[in-house]
């Protein structure tokens, strides 16, 4: 990995609150990384770049989010990070360790729960988390009083004694984190963690990972592709698009760096020329940042309510018949838009699956 590091890091809006890299948790600078299909790959002969440069620093004893749609290239992140990946270029430390000079030793210092579980399906949950502490060292009285105490934070002592492929998505989910915690490390990487869980278990397992943080003080770093749960639980967050970081800070931070309101406007038929329905809109007092997608119009307005009789008047003036407006306070998928150029949920159906490598 290049160890040249940048005053203002590729891809990052400059950001006060950044921790530099003897102050945080983890720490990386311009990471790049490509994958090169097997074979002459005809469709994409050059590889997919899944990270373009991309920078963060976490804070310890914070939870630290990942915020970016499906294809991002948080995952490959996550893979660099705990040395499952190489970067092509970049450097990075995790607990004050090298990633690429010392793999060993922060493997030692992090737990990492990825987006498909690694627990053994026909061994039990107690076999699992015992197999685990032996990986790292423990043995004898230490390993067992460790795992009764997970068994019983995680409420999984009932199912302690059952094989893993009996459990429920939200038990396998706990069991999951509770074997990343096993050797007590000092960052916890946790790769989308409540990918399909129903609302209960999500909400539960949102209570576990602001606990860790807040009453144990453990680093966690999160990847989410859900504006809800970034903004619940991120102290911090960087949004990620197309292998970047495109702006970092609070939740609150970023959403107050919009003004006035979100307007959003639902056509009653498809626009097929984007241009009128921005020049009518654009027209209007107070309204600015629009962007059409489909029937969707997002624009913002100094004041949302006040905005939208003339909203109407200069879509019919040109027109175009509205099905629906709502005007809400700004959001992340506002930010998302300002900074990435597109809303969050297109980014969704546009890009390229996680599990695809990135």
């Amino acid at each position: 990995m290049n160890t040249e590091t940048r005053t203002t890091p590729l891809g990052v809006v400059p950001d006060q609150g950044v921790p530099d890299a003897a102050d945080a948790a983890v720490h990386a600078v311009d990471l790049v990384k490509t994958y090169h299909p097997k074979g002459r790959g005809k469709a994409q002969p050059e590889g997919v770049r899944a990270l373009d440069g991309l920078s963060i620093s976490v804070e310890p004893g914070s939870v630290f989010g990942l915020l970016g749609p499906n294809g991002a290239g948080k995952s490959t992140t996550v893979k660099i990070l705990t040395t499952l990946a190489a970067a092509d270029s970049g450097s990075a430390t995790v607990a004050g360790h090298d990633v690429a000079r010392e793999p060993d030793q922060v493997r030692r210092a992090i737990g990492v729960v990825a987006q498909r579980s690694g627990a053994d399906p026909v061994a039990t949950g107690r076999d699992n988390l015992l197999l685990q502490g032996r990986l790292y060292g423990l043995r004898g009285v230490q390993l067992t009083r460790r795992v009764d105490e997970l068994l019983a934070r995680f409420d999984l002592a009932d199912a302690a004694g059952r094989q893993v492929k009996t459990y429920s998505g939200g038990m396998l989910r706990r069991l999951d984190v509770a074997i990343g915690l096993v050797h007590r490390p000092q960052v916890l990487f946790l790769d989308e963690p409540t990918t399909g869980l129903d609302p209960e278990a999500r909400t539960a397992m949102w209570e576990e990972i602001e606990r860790l943080a807040g009453a144990e003080g453990l680093t966690i770093l999160l990847t989410t592709h859900y504006l809800e749960e970034a903004d619940k639980l991120a102290a911090r967050l960087a949004i990620v698009d197309r292998g970047r970081v495109v702006v970092q800070g609070t939740p609150d931070e970023l959403k107050g760096e919009l003004r006035g309101d979100a307007l959003a406007v639902e056509l009653a038929a498809t626009a097929t020329d984007e241009l009128p329905v921005i020049g009518a809109l654009g027209s209007v007092d107070g309204v600015r940042d629009i962007t059409l997608a489909g029937r969707r119009v997002a624009a913002r307005a100094d004041d949302g309510a006040a905005a939208v009789p003339a909203v109407l008047a200069a879509l019919d003036r040109i027109g175009l018949g509205v099905a629906a407006v709502t005007v809400s306070r700004p959001s992340l998928d506002d930010v998302y838009l300002r900074y990435a150029g597109r809303s969050f949920s297109s980014a969704e159906s546009t890009s390229g699956l996680e599990g695809a490598g990135r």
